[in-house]
C-alpha cells in the first residue's frame, strides 16, 4: 500500500504496525490491509502526528464521516480499527491515550416504527376461522405490551389475568416482569381462550398461548410468517418484523406522553439508556413535522428566512 500524504512518523509508525498485526495478532492480509487504511484514512484527514492525537481529533473524524454518509456499520468497524491502533500504541509503550470514544449518538441507528394509521390496518382483521381469533390476539397482544416476539410465544394462560388485565412475561436473564394489558387487547385474548384456542388443539397436550395448526406452540418463524402475511395482505410495503411492533408500541406511549422510565419497565430493559433511542425517534418526527408544516420552516443547518 502506499502511504502519501501523512507524516514520516506517521509512515513509519504504520509500518511498525503492520508487522505487529501480521506477526502478534497474525490477521489474515485483508484484514491486515482493512485494519492499515482505516488508520492511515484517520491519520490523513486529522493532520497530525500519532503522538500528538487527542480523543476530540477521533470525535472530530467521526463526526466527519456522518457527513460523508457511512454506513452504521462501516463506522463501527473504524471505531473498533481506531481503538486497537491506540491499544497496540499502549502496549509497545509507544504512545498512551485512553479512548473513551463510543459509538457517537449521530450513529445510533433508529428503529423503524409503525405509524398508527398501519397499526390500525394490520389489526383489523377479519375474523372468520379460529385462526383469525388466534392471529387477532396475538398482534392486539403485542402492540398493546411491547413483549418480545420470543415471550409472546412462550405465554401461557396462567401467565395472562384478565380480570386484573396484565401478562407476567420473562425476558432476557429469565427476569420476571408484569406488563398491563388495554381493554381491547384483553377482550381478543378473552375470546380467544374462551371459545376458540380449544379447537386448534390436538391429541397433544400444550400449556402455551398460542397453537400452530398442528396443535404445538406456535414458534418465532411461525409468528413471522403470519405477520408478514396479514401485512402484505394489508399493503403496508415496509418490510415489517415483530420487533417493529415492540418499537411502535414503545415510540406511540412516548408520543402520547408516557414518561420513559414507565416504558423502560414495560419493556424490560435493564438500563434506561436503551430506552432513550425512542426520544431520537420522538425528535425525528418533530423535525420532520416542523419542517413540512412550518410557514418559516428551517433545515438542518441551514434557515430558510
Amino acid at each position: 500500500m502506499e502511504l502519501k500524504n501523512i507524516s514520516q512518523n506517521n509512515i513509519d509508525i504504520l509500518k511498525k504496525y503492520e508487522v505487529y498485526l501480521y506477526t502478534v495478532k497474525q490477521l489474515s492480509d485483508n484484514s491486515v490491509i482493512s485494519y492499515i487504511l482505516d488508520i492511515y484514512k484517520y491519520l490523513k484527514y486529522i493532520k497530525k502526528d500519532y503522538n500528538q492525537t487527542t480523543n476530540n481529533d477521533i470525535y472530530n473524524y467521526l463526526k466527519y464521516l456522518s457527513k460523508d454518509k457511512y454506513s452504521v456499520y462501516s463506522v463501527a468497524r473504524k471505531i473498533s480499527s481506531i481503538k486497537l491502533f491506540y491499544n497496540y500504541l499502549d502496549n509497545e509503550d509507544i504512545y498512551i491515550l485512553e479512548v473513551n470514544i463510543e459509538r457517537p449518538s449521530f450513529y445510533k441507528k433508529l428503529p423503524t416504527i409503525l405509524s398508527i394509521y398501519e397499526v390500525d390496518k394490520l389489526l383489523d382483521i377479519k375474523l372468520n376461522t379460529p385462526y383469525d381469533y388466534r392471529n387477532k390476539a396475538m398482534l392486539e397482544l403485542m402492540y398493546a405490551t411491547g413483549l418480545r416476539v420470543s415471550e409472546l410465544v412462550s405465554l401461557t394462560s396462567n401467565n395472562i389475568d384478565l380480570e386484573s388485565n396484565i401478562v407476567r412475561c420473562y425476558g432476557k436473564g429469565n427476569k420476571e416482569r408484569i406488563v398491563p394489558i388495554g381493554s381491547v387487547a384483553s377482550k381478543y385474548v378473552k375470546l380467544y381462550l374462551t371459545e376458540y384456542r380449544q379447537s386448534l388443539q390436538k391429541r397433544t397436550i400444550c400449556d402455551n398461548l398460542f397453537l400452530n395448526n398442528h396443535g404445538n406452540p406456535l414458534t418465532r418463524q411461525g409468528f413471522l410468517l403470519i405477520l408478514k402475511n396479514i401485512a402484505k395482505e394489508k399493503g403496508i410495503e415496509k418490510n415489517i418484523t415483530p420487533h417493529m411492533l415492540r418499537h411502535s408500541f414503545a415510540t406511540h406511549l412516548l408520543n402520547n406522553g408516557a414518561d420513559l422510565r414507565s416504558i423502560q419497565l414495560m419493556l424490560g430493559h435493564s438500563n434506561i439508556s436503551t430506552t432513550q433511542i425512542y426520544t431520537n425517534v420522538s425528535n425525528e418526527k418533530l423535525i420532520e413535522n416542523y419542517e413540512l408544516f412550518h410557514p418559516r420552516k428551517w433545515k438542518r443547518g441551514k434557515a430558510w428566512i
